[in-house]
């Protein structure tokens, strides 16, 4: 094992910076905002994952959105830091469900109800043309198949995106008719 030295910082004051700072704007090509998981490691979670652990997990790491996964690993849908609110564990405790059992399957939104941008068409679109799209539909995030491969390739964050700009974006929920449906009959 090689002991490195150890050196004061007192006399240094300045910051390295990137030669070329990419300024990102709305013109850039989408997959400068797009989180690429053959590059970076996916934020996953277990469907068995306790609920409770999982919200306080989400709110200690500044996690918006993890990916879960069922019993054999394979891709089962999302939940985000907004399916675990407490009007929705209040919902599930009224039905019978004990706190403490909650699960990150019981608020997940299944992959048969998530839409997708195509990684190759992201060649072809703006950083504009993502969020529009995500405006459009109301949605927070996004994964990213390909469907040559017949993968999860990555996913966008409008977060991510309003953090690059330097801009606020707000994008509302557009209520499914399902969600819908679901409140009214509650």
């Amino acid at each position: 094992m090689h002991t490195l030295p150890l050196y004061k910082t007192e006399s240094v004051d300045k910051l390295a910076w990137p030669e070329v700072q990419n300024r990102l704007t709305l013109q850039s090509p989408a997959k400068a905002v797009f989180t690429d998981f053959k590059q970076h490691m996916p934020l996953v979670i277990d469907y068995d994952a306790k609920a409770a652990d999982l919200e306080q997990l989400m709110k200690q790491s500044h996690v918006k959105m993890k990916i879960v996964l069922d019993k054999s690993g394979q891709f089962s849908g999302i939940v985000t830091l907004a399916d675990l609110t407490s009007q929705r564990i209040m919902q599930k405790v009224a039905q019978g469900i004990p706190r403490s059992e909650l699960t990150a399957a019981d608020f997940m939104q299944p992959k048969s109800m998530l839409q997708s941008f195509d990684y190759e068409q992201l060649a072809y679109a703006t950083v504009e043309d993502i969020i529009c799209t995500l405006k459009d539909n109301g949605q927070q995030h996004c994964l990213v198949i390909d469907r040559e491969e017949h993968v999860i390739r990555g996913i966008i964050s409008v977060s991510d995106i309003a953090r690059e700009l330097h801009l606020p974006l707000d994008i509302q929920a557009q209520p499914s008719f399902s969600a819908l449906s679901s409140v009214i009959a509650a």
